[in-house]
């Protein structure tokens, strides 16, 4: 399966994990039609959903000011903790994996029902978290994640969908995404995590293209 993403410029890849998503939902729904688990209406539904998809990044990417103007608060610490729910679980590891690879800040990836067990040792006000509480991903569970984190001093930047007032005020900072549907939205939210890896990164005095280190897979195996 070709993901027709074009060509990589950086060696810490974005379109890698983005396009290889969207080609892997493309086979799940041609296989869930097959085998009679997906309606023609639903296909059809999911199909249009997922032809909006380029709009609504290109909204994400739109908003690259706002995330700049976060960078100060990210770009002197250590260590972030990124955490996610559900299907946000793997865009918090991506968000994790980008600032690693390009500002060598430590960032872990956590699945937010497990920060109980381990990671909330660590919060303090230097150790930032981003969380993943957009509306599809256990947004309610995931308020009291962030409380948690705030009640031990820690900062919060939450990534939110667009109208959510009461996150938004809840949070030290934040970032909206559009309303999308809930197996594409783990996809959108990937965006500005690695838009804040990017600019903390360049922040930071380190080489985007060029992370050390680091090599593109076609080229060493």
């Amino acid at each position: 399966m070709y993901t027709r993403a074009g060509m990589e410029r950086g060696v810490a890849s974005t379109k890698c994990f983005t396009a290889a998503t969207v080609a892997l939902y493309a086979l799940a729904l041609k296989l869930g039609h097959v085998r009679g688990r997906v309606t023609e209406a639903e296909l059809r539904e999911r199909l249009i959903e997922l032809s909006r998809l380029p709009d609504v990044v290109s909204q994400v990417l739109g908003q690259t000011g706002q995330i700049q103007r976060l960078v100060k608060n990210y770009a002197r610490t250590d260590h972030l903790l990124f955490l996610g729910r559900a299907l946000a679980f793997p865009a918090a590891m991506e968000g994790a994996l980008k600032m690693k690879e390009i500002s060598y800040i430590h960032a872990e990836g956590y699945a937010a029902g497990e920060m109980k067990h381990g990671p909330i040792a660590l919060i303090d006000p230097a150790f930032p978290t981003i969380a993943i509480a957009t509306k599809h991903a256990l947004r309610s569970k995931m308020i009291s994640n962030i409380e948690q984190v705030q009640a031990r001093g820690g900062s919060v930047l939450a990534v939110v969908t667009e109208g959510d007032d009461e996150i938004t005020a809840l949070a030290d900072q934040s970032f909206a995404i559009p309303d999308i549907s809930e197996l594409l939205e783990p996809i959108v939210a990937s965006i500005p995590l690695q838009l804040l890896a990017y600019y903390v990164a360049i922040h930071r005095g380190c080489d985007v293209d060029q992370p050390r280190n680091l090599a593109k897979t076609v080229t060493v195996e």
